[in-house]
């Protein structure tokens, strides 16, 4: 009896040794072929980086005021870390709101993008500014009255 006993706990020792292998050998499946590409790293930018943008509209939406502005890349590499930062003050030049907006990947090189500042509205808001950030040195703004956006095909 306890013969039996042994060999079975043998077999079960022996199939939870072996189901990893067993499984660890099945193929994966084939990867798309854009996708079979390995990826380019490219370097950010440092220094001082250059963007343009154009005249920020600042709208009441219920109770949120939704400031929007179109901004372009104008710096020689890409930006990491790329962050827009709006600040609301009083007429006293106390804060009274703000948002912040960061790029969820590096900003490219002539890359356009759309940024949708949402703050909630106070009574004592008078004046907006802006603050252009990135991770590896200053942003100088430059403001133009258009930027025409690429068309994607």
């Amino acid at each position: 009896m306890k013969l039996h006993q042994r060999t079975v706990a043998l077999a079960a020792a022996l199939g939870f040794l072996c189901a990893p292998v067993a499984m660890a050998q099945t193929p994966a499946p084939a990867a798309p072929a854009a996708q079979s590409a390995p990826r380019k790293l490219i370097s950010p930018y440092r220094g001082d980086a250059t963007v343009e943008f154009t005249k920020p509209v600042s709208k009441r939406n219920g109770a949120n005021i939704v400031t929007t502005m179109t901004i372009k890349n104008t710096s020689p590499g890409p930006l990491a870390g790329f962050r827009l930062e709006e600040s609301w003050s009083d007429k006293t030049g106390n804060l009274a709101g703000g948002d912040v907006y960061r790029h969820p990947k590096p900003f490219m090189p002539g890359e356009v993008i759309q940024v949708k500042l949402t703050t909630p509205f106070n009574s004592r808001m008078q004046s907006n500014s802006y603050n252009f950030i990135h991770a590896n040195g200053n942003v100088k703004p430059r403001s133009v009255p258009k930027i025409d956006v690429p068309k994607t095909d």
